[in-house]
C-alpha cells in the first residue's frame, strides 16, 4: 500500500466517510459487546455476540453519526427530528419529468453527487447486513435503514430507463460561490445523466452495488421494495457494463469534484454484490473469469475509498471462499482464493506490526494516506479489518499469514479499536 494517488475536489468535502465512520463505531462495539455465554475454541475464538453489555460512548458515538444522514436530507422531510431543517429542493429534477427531490447533500454545500452517494448507500447497507443487531440493541438500526431507504428512493428515480442514469443535481461552481441553507435555495438546479452516447460505468455501476446491497437489507421486511432495488440494479449492471467508458471521460466537468480514477473495480464490486442478492452464477463467473483476472489487481493491496472498491470486493468475496465453495467450479475456487489472498495482503498491510506493514500512518498510528477527507481511509480500512476478522472467527480460522508471521482475528480488531480511538483523539 503506498500513498494515494486520487485526483482530489476542489472545495468539497465527500461526507460518505461519516457512514464509514458510523461502521467503525459499530465495528468497535462488537468488540466491546461481549455474550457472556462465549467459549472458547482451541483454534480460534468464537465472533462475539449476540450483544451483550453495552459500551455507551461507542452508542452514543453511533446515534451521532447516523443522525448526521438527517441532516443532510433533502426533499419533504418525514418524522423530521432536526428541528433546524425544513423541505428543500422539492422541483429538484422537474425540468427533466424525474422526482430527484430526495438524495442528500453532499457536505455543506447544497450539491447532489450520485457517485459517492451510492457509494455509501451500499456501505451503509453492508453494515446493517453486518451489525444489524448491534444497530438493533442501541436503537439505531430503524433509523439507519430509513436513511438508506432515502437514498435508494433517490437512486431509483434517478434511473428512469434502463439505460439513463441521472448522476448530479446543481451547478457545482455556482453552489460553492453561494453557501446556503438548502431551505434557502433560488438558484437553477440543472440535472446531469449518463446514456449510452455519454456513458458512465462506475457510476452506474456503483449504483447498481447500492441497490443490490440494499435489496438484501429490505429482503425480509418488504420483499416488494426488494425486489424493485434488484430490477434497476440489474439493469444498471447491464448498462455498465455494456457501455464501458468512464464518466470523468464521458462528463469532464465532474473531474473537479468527483474524479475517477477507473471504472474496474465499480464492476467487480457490483458484480460481487448482486451475485449476494441473487446467487445468480453469471455474476460469480464475471468477477472469477476474465473480467477479474483483467481488474482484479491480485497481490497488490489498495486503499478502499469512494474511488476505489477493490479491497472492499476483495473482502466480500473472501466471505464466499470462507464460507460457500462446495459447489465451486474449480475456476471459480481459484478465483474466489486470489481475492481472498489480496484481502490478506490488505489485513496484513494494515497490522502494525506485520513486515509487509504500510508505512502510510502518522506516528501515533493513524493510518493516513491524504490530507483530503483525511479521515476516510483509516476508518474504511477499520471495517474491512473487523468484517474479515468476523469471518476469521464464523470460519474458525485460526490467523492469517504475513510474509512468514502470524496474526489472529484479535489482531485485527484490536487494529480496527486502534483506529477508531486515534479518530476520536485527533
Amino acid at each position: 500500500m503506498g500513498s494515494s494517488n486520487e485526483k482530489r475536489g476542489k472545495g468539497c468535502w465527500c461526507w460518505l466517510f461519516i457512514i464509514l465512520i458510523a461502521a467503525a463505531v459499530v465495528a468497535a462495539a462488537v468488540i466491546t459487546i461481549k455474550n457472556k455465554n462465549d467459549k472458547s475454541h482451541p483454534k480460534a475464538p468464537p465472533v462475539p455476540g449476540p450483544p451483550g453489555a453495552i459500551t455507551q460512548k461507542y452508542a452514543d458515538a453511533l446515534k451521532a453519526a447516523t443522525q448526521f444522514f438527517n441532516v443532510q436530507k433533502s426533499g419533504k422531510l418525514v418524522n423530521n427530528k432536526i428541528p433546524w431543517r425544513g423541505d428543500s429542493a422539492l422541483k429538484d429534477g422537474s425540468e427533466e419529468d424525474v422526482d430527484m427531490s430526495k438524495g442528500m447533500y453532499d457536505a455543506g454545500d447544497n450539491m447532489k453527487f450520485n457517485f459517492p452517494m451510492a457509494f455509501t448507500a451500499t456501505v451503509l447497507s453492508w453494515t446493517i447486513l453486518e451489525y444489524g443487531d448491534q444497530m438493533d440493541v442501541v436503537k439505531q438500526l430503524e433509523p439507519a435503514q430509513d436513511s438508506l431507504k432515502w437514498i435508494t428512493d433517490y437512486l431509483i428515480n434517478s434511473h428512469p430507463s434502463e439505460n439513463v442514469l441521472y448522476i448530479q443535481v446543481g451547478d457545482p461552481e455556482a453552489d460553492h460561490k453561494c453557501w446556503q441553507k438548502p431551505e434557502s435555495m433560488t438558484e437553477a438546479r440543472p440535472v446531469t445523466q449518463v446514456n449510452t452516447s455519454s456513458p458512465g460505468t462506475e457510476v452506474a455501476a456503483e449504483t447498481a452495488a447500492a441497490l443490490a446491497s440494499a435489496s438484501l437489507v429490505f429482503k425480509k421486511i418488504n420483499s416488494t421494495y426488494s425486489d424493485l432495488l434488484l430490477k434497476h440494479a440489474g439493469q444498471l449492471f447491464t448498462f455498465a457494463n455494456t457501455y464501458r467508458r468512464s464518466y470523468s471521460v464521458s462528463i469532464p466537468k465532474v473531474q473537479t469534484y468527483y474524479n475517477s480514477t477507473g471504472y474496474g473495480d465499480e464492476l467487480l464490486w457490483a458484480a460481487s454484490w448482486l451475485y449476494h442478492a441473487t446467487e445468480d452464477m453469471s455474476y460469480l463467473k464475471f468477477v472469477t473469469g476474465k473480467d477479474g483476472k483483467q481488474f482484479g489487481n491480485f497481490g497488490n493491496p489498495t486503499w478502499f475509498s469512494w474511488d476505489n472498491k477493490l479491497a472492499g470486493a476483495q473482502v466480500l468475496l473472501s466471505r464466499v471462499n470462507f464460507f460457500g465453495q462446495e459447489e465451486r467450479s474449480n475456476d471459480e475456487k481459484l478465483g474466489l482464493q486470489m481475492y481472498r489472498k489480496t484481502a490478506e495482503a490488505v489485513m496484513c498491510g494494515l497490522l502494525p506490526d506485520s513486515p509487509s506493514a504500510t508505512s502510510s500512518r502518522t506516528d501515533g498510528g493513524l493510518i493516513w494516506v491524504s490530507e483530503w477527507n483525511a479521515l476516510q481511509h483509516p476508518v474504511a480500512a477499520a471495517f474491512l479489518a473487523i468484517v474479515y476478522s468476523d469471518y476469521m472467527l464464523t470460519s474458525q480460522t485460526a490467523s492469517i499469514y504475513c510474509s512468514g508471521k502470524t496474526y489472529t482475528a484479535a489482531d485485527l480488531r484490536n487494529f480496527a479499536k486502534s483506529q477508531v480511538l486515534s479518530n476520536c483523539s485527533t
